[in-house]
């Protein structure tokens, strides 16, 4: 199973370059960078120079829209990393989040997903588009794979049709784990394709105490819990109590400028009981044995790859790097 590692776009490019050599040389597979605009540097500028700043590390989007950025655009925009990273790099796409909230945007509907991501392949393999009555193609075109980001059984079964890959937000907890690559898998079934690869993401920290330092997963606890992810937890005896609306923090729980702030804001509907359950369930907190136990598990759940978070948005994950260097 392959490893990769979250890189928030929250530093300057020559600093970020000097981090994935780092991610490369601390023998990660891959390195994977979120984009949201107002938040981070563009993920394109960013992906490419950590393609020409590795060798051969994978690279990857986790990932873009085709909402704030037009379909036309992402397929340019990839074409231009593949060349930066030759037969290295990921198109992960999905439903816009952090990148469509901030200025006033919904996130995509299935039908704009699918018919998006349609225009990007048609593009990338050199064909002509019809946008409005007129045709376009792409110059210079590359084949690069696009993987979808999916929570929910109807995206989950989108990327089993259509994408080259899934990336699963559901966490490692063995169950929601199992439903989402059932659903993926189902997707696959419909199309009569063969399997596509998994990655799944989990936040990760080395602790010898998951009592004290599970309280920093509180905002990601309500988040999930808040976006239909409370039954998955009743399941597994972790109670949330999801208020009417979220607790106002810039610009959300989950990229919070102040986590403190978030995670006292958070306090009223997330007990320490239930975090603490949710840290052990759902993501990889623990003793580096701990960890390391929970992976071979979803490894043989049949996850091709697992991408590894930190808690926190602004700044780079480096004590995961450090837990690899040994």
């Amino acid at each position: 199973m392959r490893i990769g590692l979250r890189v928030p776009p929250c530093a300057p490019l020559p600093e970020l370059a000097e981090f994935v050599r780092e991610v490369e040389a601390a023998g990660f597979d891959e390195a994977w960078f979120p984009d949201s605009q107002l938040l981070w540097r563009d993920v394109f500028a960013v992906a490419a120079t950590a393609g020409m700043a590795t060798s051969h590390l994978t690279i990857g989007t986790a990932v873009t829209n085709v909402v704030t950025r037009h379909p036309a655009v992402v397929a340019s925009a990839a074409r231009t990393v593949a060349e930066a990273a030759p037969g290295r790099f990921v198109l992960g796409v999905g439903v816009g989040n952090s990148s469509v909230g901030p200025v006033g945007l919904a996130p995509s509907k299935q039908a704009g997903l699918r018919s998006g991501i349609a225009v990007v392949r048609e593009l990338l393999d050199g064909h002509k588009v019809d946008f409005a009555g007129v045709k376009a193609k792409l110059r210079d075109p590359v084949a690069v794979p696009v993987h979808i980001a999916a929570s929910g059984p109807r995206n989950l079964r989108l990327a089993g049709e259509i994408a080259d890959g899934v990336i699963l937000l559901s966490g490692i907890s063995p169950g929601p784990l199992a439903a989402a690559l059932a659903a993926v898998q189902s997707g696959v079934d419909s199309a009569g394709r063969a399997p596509v690869p998994a990655t799944v993401s989990a936040f990760c920290r080395v602790t010898d105490d998951i009592e004290r330092d599970a309280r920093d997963l509180k905002p990601i606890c309500l988040t999930i819990a808040g976006n239909g992810g409370a039954a998955f937890f009743a399941k597994a005896g972790i109670h949330v109590e999801v208020p009417d609306r979220l607790p106002e923090v810039y610009p959300d729980l989950v990229h919070a400028e102040s986590w403190p702030a978030a995670v006292e804001a958070c306090d009223p509907y997330v007990g320490d009981e239930a975090v603490v359950a949710f840290a052990r369930q759902f993501c990889l907190f623990g003793t580096l044995g701990e960890i390391s136990a929970r992976l071979k598990e979803v490894a043989d759940a049949g996850v091709a790859s697992v991408l590894l978070q930190h808690v926190g948005s602004y700044d780079l994950p480096r004590d995961l790097l450090e837990v690899a260097h040994g």
